[in-house]
């Protein structure tokens, strides 16, 4: 059961690194707009929209709530 156990903790290994890899490039390509002269641009014409601190705010149990 060697290889088993090096296979979980290989996937694992990838699933955690892709992760943070992911979270690295959003930040970088985010930060590589706002601070570009066409995001500034957009900034000024269109006004600051409001920024999100992480993709974790889109979770459906913070959206705001209606009674319906």
């Amino acid at each position: 059961m060697l290889f088993g156990g090096f296979l979980v903790k290989a996937i694992i290994f990838y699933i955690v690194g892709g992760f943070i890899l992911y979270i690295v490039i959003e930040t970088a390509v985010r930060r590589g707009i706002n601070h570009s002269n066409i995001g500034q641009f957009l900034e000024k014409k269109y006004g600051m929209k409001e920024d999100k601190k992480s993709f974790l705010d889109d979770d459906l149990d913070n959206e705001n709530k209606k009674d319906y």
